[in-house]
């Protein structure tokens, strides 16, 4: 659906106003039900408008707040790449983010290597250079780190690889109360089964997964992660299914929205019972990347499906 249409069916206006973590509420305040989740949001959602310059890392808790109402963020590492050991500026973004009774949930690590690589030198450098994150991470006062499990190799090779690659990393964040979670991030990392295995296998309290509804692909054209044509998806429902016995974040994944505002690609009510089906009651990260609308729009309409479906299975 084109934005000018959504905006005009759903009132851009009328799509989520107010900070409500755990309950959905009318314009006027009336109480529509408790959800059993909380809503954060993924900084990603806004990877337009950061590398753009139209703001910086350090507004993100204010963008959050003032515009969207939402009281919990989600950082990337890629808009703050050089400042993983500058007090100061951590310094900052804890004072910008107190003020405004922002809570700091996770960086998410990218460019720092595969912690599934089998080539062991190169892996035990992944493995290091996340260790500023983690320590980032609990100067900030988050939970967890999200990174990848990406390597070239069998399914075995890359799977025994990442066992090392997180459990070593793990055993590191251990010692800061940190977790480090994995995403479903192309790759073998979009195969439920072969992520799961990877879990039990390390079997840490701290190491877990970030189920994410859309990154499922898990073959693409060239044979990279990233960057070119799908040509096989693993079915997200199930892929969500078997990752949420570990997860300790949820990413929900918007797109483009139908005239009711529902995303087009995920059926929202039926991924989300598959959430509460596991128990989980954590916090779900909005991460819009649809084109229709822009950014803040996309935001506001994701946040309003969630409220949406989160009062409806209560």
């Amino acid at each position: 659906m084109k934005r000018r249409n959504f905006v005009q069916a759903a009132g851009l206006g009328l799509i989520s106003l107010g900070s409500f973590s755990t309950s959905a509420r009318t314009l006027t305040g009336e109480e529509t039900g408790e959800m059993f989740f909380k809503i954060s949001l993924a900084e990603w959602s806004l990877h337009k408008t950061l590398f753009a310059k139209k703001m910086t890392n350090l507004d993100f808790a204010a963008k959050a707040k003032n515009d969207f109402g939402i009281e919990a963020i989600e950082y990337v590492n890629q808009f703050f790449k050089d400042k993983a050991r500058d007090k100061d500026y951590l310094d900052e973004l804890n004072q910008r983010a107190g003020d405004l009774g922002v809570q700091q949930l996770l960086i998410m690590v990218d460019g720092e290597g595969g912690l599934g690589d089998p080539d062991a030198k190169k892996r035990k450098e992944a493995i290091e250079n996340h260790f500023k994150w983690v320590e980032a991470a609990k100067h900030l006062g988050c939970h967890s780190i999200r990174v990848n499990a990406f390597g070239q190799g069998t399914a075995a090779e890359v799977g025994s690889a990442a066992v090392d690659g997180l459990g070593s990393l793990a055993t590191f964040a251990k010692d800061f109360s940190i977790n480090v979670l994995v995403e479903n991030h192309g790759g073998y990392s979009s195969d439920g089964i072969w992520l799961s295995g990877v879990m039990k296998e390390i079997n840490m309290e701290n190491c877990g997964t970030l189920p994410d509804f859309g990154n499922f692909c898990v073959k693409r054209s060239g044979g990279q992660p990233w960057g070119s044509e799908c040509i096989e998806e693993y079915d997200r429902y199930k892929g969500v299914s078997e990752l949420m016995p570990f997860a300790k974040a949820v990413s929900a994944k918007t797109n483009d929205f139908d005239s009711d505002g529902n995303d087009m690609k995920t059926d929202f009510m039926k991924m989300m019972k598959i959430v509460k089906d596991a128990g989980f009651s954590g916090h779900v990260g909005i991460e819009y990347e649809g084109q229709d609308l822009s950014e803040d729009e996309g935001i506001l309409a994701t946040k309003k499906l969630l409220e949406k479906v989160g009062t409806a299975l209560g």
